[in-house]
């Protein structure tokens, strides 16, 4: 019997998902693309801003700016969700100081160069980025601001940060008048910064929520020794801190300015925050206290120092604080008149520091040893707690005025000396410990050529 097989053959529909409306718009794109002018000639405002705003108007993207130095008569934005990318992925060097013969002018990678509001320090920005806007990958650079002239070009700020979450990463800000105006923003990221703002480095306000800045620093590889870089040292100031809640504070650095680091009040309050490896060299103060928040300003592994200028001094707290500052593993050196000066009726904590080279006058080009102490205490609280003085010199002075002050278990090179003016139930001070007064200390000292020893020598 033959068996007849019948194969029936259905049509099955196409099990394929809806994938939704397609984008046709690239995800990357390239200012060349729109007619972007890379040899520094022609203004590319109008060409960056239209391949910013076509980026935007697909739900996001990429702008990347190829090697070139490109020239800009205007201020651009970057919209909510886009990023403007250069060449860098770290923030470039640039041939100064230490790179004597080297090209100077920024030639090598993507660099901006703006040529309007000058003049004007209160004029809209060079760039302004919008909600989760990226800026990465620069140079910026004024060539119009001359390092021989007597005192810099005022401009805007080089880079404002609003709205949500925007971010700027990988820069050099090599002579900006203003560097980045980071306020009226939320949870803002700003990474790998260096350069050399002339007037204001970084300024923060108005921030309601959690900001991070980490490695920014300053440096003066653009000018030094020259009229433009002693009016800096004269009026410029590195990072200003306004009402910032909860700031995270990371590797921050710089060197040559009137104040390093200055926390003030605005319309809006103070700051509280945390900053963790923070530095300032060569500052006239390397830190200013003018009002903080009562949960704190909290200073973690610092080094300050300061040794130039009409009285240089490390830390100054303004007759003005109400709050609370913290400094712990700290070191403060100079040459300097005084390591700290604390006012106000806020208190003020030192815990695990370093104090050393304080107790210096100048007088023309020489300095000699003068009677000051490290720390000299006119109002406020302070504590003082497990920290090393290394000069043979008075340590710490307490004013007539000083609400309360806890000064325990400091050690101290040579003799105690801590004075006070204020009423003892209002002072705690005890188990200081100063140098070793035995034979065998003594006759060992004489062989020793460690700071320590040498200073007990002097």
């Amino acid at each position: 019997m033959t068996c007849i097989i019948l194969m029936l053959f259905v049509t099955i529909p196409s099990a394929t998902p809806d994938m939704g409306p397609t984008n046709n718009n690239s995800m990357v794109r390239s200012v060349m693309d729109y007619g972007a002018y890379w040899d520094g000639t022609g203004d590319n405002t109008p060409v960056f801003q239209k391949a910013l705003d076509l980026a935007a108007e697909a739900n996001g993207g990429i702008v990347e700016v190829p090697s070139g130095r490109y020239r800009f008569h205007g201020s651009i934005t970057v919209p909510p969700n886009v990023t403007l990318r250069g060449t860098f992925t770290y923030a470039p060097s640039h041939a100064g100081f230490r790179d004597v013969g080297r090209e100077q002018l920024p030639v090598y990678g993507s660099v901006l160069e703006p040529f309007g509001g000058a003049g004007n320090k209160e004029g809209t920005p060079f760039i302004t980025l919008q909600a989760n806007a990226v800026l990465q990958g620069f140079t910026i650079h004024y060539p119009d601001q001359k390092p021989d002239a007597d005192a810099p070009t005022p401009y805007p700020y080089a880079v404002a940060l609003r709205g949500n979450n925007p971010a700027v990463m990988d820069l050099q800000l090599l002579n900006p008048y203003q560097g980045i105006d980071a306020s009226q923003n939320q949870r803002v990221l700003i990474r790998n910064i260096h350069g050399q703002p002339l007037y204001i480095g970084l300024f923060v306000d108005a921030i309601y929520d959690i900001g991070r800045i980490e490695n920014v620093h300053w440096n003066p590889w653009w000018s030094l020794g020259t009229k433009v870089y002693q009016w800096q040292v004269e009026n410029g100031t590195g990072f200003i801190f306004g009402k910032t809640d909860w700031h995270y504070v990371h590797n921050t650095f710089c060197f040559g300015y009137n104040v390093g680091y200055k926390f003030i009040k605005t319309e809006k309050g103070s700051t509280n925050g945390n900053f963790l490896g923070i530095g300032a060299d060569d500052c006239y103060t390397s830190l200013v206290v003018e009002e903080s928040a009562p949960m704190g300003i909290l200073i973690t592994n610092g080094e300050f120092v300061s040794f130039h200028g009409p009285d240089p001094t490390m830390v100054r707290v303004k007759e003005t604080h109400t709050g609370t500052v913290r400094f712990v593993n700290c070191a403060f050196w100079g040459p300097a008149r005084r390591n700290a000066v604390i006012d106000g009726v806020g208190t003020v904590g030192f815990s695990d520091c370093t104090f050393m080279q304080w107790g210096y006058e100048q007088e023309g080009d020489k300095r000699h040893h003068a009677v000051l102490p490290s720390i000299e205490v006119l109002g406020g609280s302070v504590i003082l707690n497990a920290n090393e003085f290394l000069e043979n010199k008075p340590q710490v002075k307490i004013g007539s005025k000083v609400e309360r002050a806890v000064i325990t278990g400091n050690l101290v090179n040579g003799k105690v000396r801590i004075y006070s003016a204020a009423l003892r139930r209002r002072t705690v001070i005890k188990n200081n410990l100063g140098s070793p007064q035995d034979r065998k200390f003594l006759e060992g000292l004489s062989q020793r050529k460690d700071f320590r020893a040498s200073r007990l020598r002097d």
